[in-house]
């Protein structure tokens, strides 16, 4: 069965974990993605992250191997004329050019988004960047940490208490990778209607700005400066947030007054339905702290499994806390195998197509420069040229075929 992009060619010369995210994501859509990495080291990410040392000494982290499966590794040195040259014909063969570079080493190199479109003007050029083009900050450095702080998001998070909080996770970089195959999908639906490339800009700062979209429209609008506020929900509803159990922890979803009442009725507090401070929203919202207390009064009798279940059961919107291993047996993780929804088992797309499975990757992640021969011999250099060009150090990595 044909997938989405089936016969696109990619070039991911990108590196941690943004770009080759990015990349990823259209190769489990059906491109072929060929990843160049420079010789010797390769993508700094083959040698951090993940709690297993013994891989990322070996090159392949699990940080790495997250988003590596189904692409061809190519070790090239962009620094040679000879490694330029090799480059410029991969772009030349190539649909999408994914980047993570800043603007200054493209200029250096001379690939710029006005190089490589003039190589090729079919080209989606995807550059990916911290704080996007046309700005004076176009050349900083970023990594998900800092965009987290400098966007305001680091400080939502957390309390009053315990100062700004980090999420656990780098969802600023994998969300920006999802940005990007967002914007490579749409140029490349453009293309299709007038046969020309074209240059996408990804910003990971907009990307996290895109993430609190609604808490920077109700500032926009009112003025009013986010503040921390630890676990209580976004709706600000006085029946939401998280509230500790005898057992644990539940979030609660309670936000309309059909919700509140089958809160009541599950929680055998049906009093509070005829109590004035809660007859309303209006109401509970100015008894906020009373009926918090009452919830949490009510919650402290029993764990948060057994409240879960009666809970779901009325219908009341609910969640008990779960740790990242509870979480990857719930039903919908495992029935529906997201965790082995990708290449080769890694973790895949956060949506599937039953009408057209997506077929999975041949390529379990590459060694550096696992493929480098064999894509030097698919661009059309003969035997002797190649061994020229691992001779003088302009490609690296495997000499057999991959």
């Amino acid at each position: 069965m044909t997938a989405p992009l089936h016969g696109i060619r990619v070039i991911d010369w990108t590196h941690v974990l943004a770009g080759p995210a990015c990349s990823y994501y259209l190769g489990l859509l059906g491109a072929e993605v060929i990843k160049v990495e420079r010789p010797g080291r390769g993508d700094a990410m083959r040698h951090r992250g993940g709690t297993d040392n013994t891989r990322a000494t070996s090159g392949m982290s699990t940080a790495y191997l997250t988003q590596s499966a189904g692409k061809r590794s190519v070790a090239l040195d962009l620094a040679t004329d000879a490694g330029q040259g090799v480059f410029r014909r991969l772009l030349q063969s190539a649909d999408v050019l994914v980047e993570n570079h800043r603007p200054a080493t493209l200029k250096h190199l001379d690939l710029t988004e006005d190089t490589t479109r003039s190589l090729n003007p079919r080209l989606i050029h995807c550059a990916m960047t911290g704080y996007g083009r046309a700005n004076d900050m176009a050349d900083a450095p970023a990594y998900d940490v800092n965009i987290q702080a400098i966007s305001g998001l680091m400080a939502l998070t957390g309390t009053a208490d315990t100062g700004p909080t980090r999420t656990g996770a780098p969802i600023i970089d994998y969300a920006t990778g999802l940005a990007g195959a967002l914007g490579v999908m749409s140029a490349l639906m453009t293309r299709n209607q007038t046969g020309e490339g074209a240059f996408v800009d990804v910003s990971m700062l907009e990307t996290a700005f895109t993430l609190m979209n609604s808490t920077i429209t109700d500032y926009r609008l009112t003025g009013t400066a986010p503040k921390a506020r630890g676990n209580a929900a976004n709706s600000r509803s006085p029946s939401s947030g998280v509230f500790a159990c005898a057992q644990g922890h539940l979030s609660l979803g309670v936000n309309e007054d059909a919700q509140f009442r089958a809160l009541a009725h599950a929680l055998g507090r049906s009093e509070w339905l005829t109590d004035p401070r809660f007859a309303d929203a209006s109401a509970r919202d100015m008894h906020r702290s009373d009926l918090s207390q009452a919830i949490f009064d009510a919650l402290r009798t029993r764990p948060a499994s057994a409240w879960e279940h009666d809970l779901m059961a009325a219908g009341v919107p609910c969640a008990r806390l779960r740790t990242l291993p509870e979480a990857l047996e719930l039903p919908p993780a495992a029935q529906r195998g997201f965790a082995e929804r990708g290449a080769h088992g890694f973790c895949g797309l956060p949506f599937t197509l039953p009408d057209r499975p997506l077929p999975e990757a041949s390529m379990a992640p590459q060694t550096l420069g696992e493929s480098t021969r064999a894509v030097l011999e698919n661009l059309g250099y003969d035997g002797q040229e190649i061994d020229a060009l691992f001779t003088g150090g302009a490609v690296g990595g495997g000499r057999g075929t991959a």
